[in-house]
């Protein structure tokens, strides 16, 4: 198991100081001018010199706005979830809500929400809640819908109630689910934070700064508040990931 996990590490390392090294050739060798495509030399230099300004995006962005947004919003859709899952009339009028919210364009409710709630962290916060809440909904009620029936009938026959039987057999059965949603409403919550930095905020944030340094053709900037967000999302990612293996470590995916 210790040689299997670190092979999973070491080969996508590998493979993406492989593409680095791609990258810094094809642009000094061919000379691809920086406003079209930096090298990952520049990149990193411009990293290290605005380090501090990077960490004032960082927390307007991801601790003001993405984690708060993510945790309210996941938490919101499953007690939304056990509630349709008790009552099936609510099941019956939110569910379809979910497919034309995941519809709605980004770009249409981020200046929505800018309005309503303002130009600080707020509006970025309801934006990552209203991206968040359905993928947990639905996803936490097919989860609910997991456990087997002879299960069920099995705790009917030993008298459990209703909350007996969701805490013993059907929350764990729908843990799987949970952590799904969860993981994909990483990458939302990231990308819905961002994109309404681009309609309005103070003048810090990650997505203020791309917009901002695009127009001064500041690749190099925006490259590097991108590799900022990318190292954020796969350290949330590998968070919950590795949260998830200790909360499902009985699930089949799991056995060796």
């Amino acid at each position: 198991m210790t040689e299997a996990r670190f092979t999973g590490i070491l080969y996508p390392a590998l493979f993406g100081l492989a593409v680095l090294f791609v990258w810094q050739a094809v642009v000094v060798g061919f000379g691809v001018p920086a406003v079209l495509l930096p090298a990952p030399s520049d990149i990193a230099a411009k990293f290290a010199a605005s380090l501090p300004l990077l960490w004032a995006d960082f927390v307007q962005t991801v601790i003001r706005a993405v984690i708060p947004g993510w945790f309210i919003g996941s938490m919101a859709g499953f007690l939304t979830a056990i509630l349709c899952d008790r009552i099936p009339f609510l099941r019956r009028g939110l569910l379809p809500l979910g497919n034309l919210v995941a519809a709605l364009p980004i770009v249409g409710v981020a200046p929505i929400m800018v309005m309503w709630f303002g130009f600080d962290w707020q509006s970025k916060v309801a934006m990552v809640v209203v991206m968040t809440f359905f993928p947990m909904l639905v996803n936490a009620v097919a989860g609910l819908e997991a456990s087997g029936h002879l299960e069920r009938d099995l705790m009917r026959s030993y008298g459990a109630s209703w909350w007996q039987t969701l805490v013993k057999l059907r929350l764990p059965a729908a843990m799987p689910f949970v952590f799904n949603a969860l993981k994909i409403n990483s990458t939302l919550a990231m990308i819905g934070a961002i994109v309404a930095e681009f309609f309005g905020t103070p003048i810090v944030g990650m997505g203020f700064r791309i917009s901002t340094e695009v127009g001064r053709l500041g690749l190099d900037m925006v490259w590097a508040e991108i590799a900022v967000a990318a190292i954020t999302g796969s350290a949330f990612y590998g968070l919950l990931v590795f949260m998830e293996r200790r909360v499902t470590f009985w699930h089949p995916s799991y056995r060796t």
